[in-house]
């Protein structure tokens, strides 16, 4: 188990916490000197019925009883078997320090991989958007502050590029700038819960991206700590990825549209459906996961079998 003890505000907690996970007989290391472990990962090495089995799970946020009630957060839960054999390595890492040369195949560590390969993808972004096949780059996070990232996407929006973000926090990046940013928009959301879900996506000609993970776009982020990215791959977990980022961009009871001048402007609803926030159609949504749940499990946990067309 890795402890991190400059998590701020929880560090006293963290301590007494380690002390008991070692009175218990696990085996507590604090990471690597110099580097704030900030990431949010779990794994479990399983003896199943054919052999040993890694399961994964990558969050957003912290794994926090109080924090889980009051942010909006997103996980991955897999037994993806190049995504264990990438989390093994990290956890070598965080519990020796030792820094041989290390081989990611899907992960995306900070601070030696992440930055480096957010910017190349912003460049891929870039190369590939025409006239035919726009390209679009949308990002959700807590804070847009690193410069070099910045950068990235005033040269991709200067190219045309859509480039949408939600950013709840600080956010260096100002759309609508002529001839700079005029194809990209902010956008903050402000509701019943606190924003603090990471998402990158990449249009990447048609072939789309989806990530996950605890790094925001800031220069300690990226270049100071131990963060954790990852692909969400699974077809279904996509099209979630893209309600969420659909619902936030076109929020116009809790968006805040950042103006180019830097100052935010609340959007007003047109219609009756507007009046409803983008929290609150999560809500809606989660909840009828939930019934159609239990009424799968009501029937046996058996789908019925489809109707012969008439």
């Amino acid at each position: 188990m890795v402890v991190e003890l400059k998590a701020r505000f929880d560090e006293a907690a963290n301590i007494r916490w380690a002390n008991r996970m070692e009175e218990a007989g696990v085996h507590v290391t604090y990471g690597v000197v110099g580097l704030k472990t900030h990431s949010k990962i779990i794994l479990v090495v399983r003896k199943d019925y054919n052999g040993l089995r890694r399961y994964l799970h990558v969050g957003t946020g912290n794994y926090h009883a109080g924090t889980a009630r009051l942010y909006c957060d997103l996980g991955l839960l897999t037994n993806d078997e190049d995504l264990g054999r990438d989390a093994t390595e990290l956890f070598n890492f965080l519990t020796t320090g030792y820094t041989p040369e290390r081989k990611y195949r899907k992960l995306l560590p900070s601070p030696r991989m992440l930055k480096q390969a957010l910017l190349a993808k912003i460049d891929r972004e870039r190369k590939l958007h025409t006239a035919e096949k726009p390209g679009r780059i949308q990002f959700k996070m807590n804070a847009l502050e690193d410069v070099d990232i910045v950068r990235a996407l005033y040269e991709a929006a200067r190219d045309g590029v859509q480039v949408d973000l939600i950013v709840r926090d600080t956010c260096r990046f100002r759309p609508g700038l002529e001839g700079l940013s005029e194809s990209a928009r902010v956008t903050s959301i402000v509701g019943r819960f606190l924003e603090h879900t990471r998402i990158y996506y990449f249009q990447n000609g048609g072939e789309e991206e989806y990530f996950i993970g605890s790094a925001d776009c800031m220069k300690r982020n990226l270049e100071s700590r131990v963060e954790v990215v990852v692909p969400v791959e699974a077809a279904n977990l996509r099209k979630e990825l893209r309600f969420i980022l659909d619902a936030q961009l076109g929020d116009r009871r809790n968006g805040w549209e950042m103006q180019p001048d830097g100052s935010y402007v609340q959007r007003r609803p047109g219609t009756e459906a507007e009046k409803v926030g983008s929290q609150e159609r999560l809500i809606r949504a989660a909840e009828k996961r939930v019934k159609d749940a239990a009424k799968f499990r009501d029937r046996g946990g058996r789908r019925r079998p489809a109707r012969a067309p008439r």
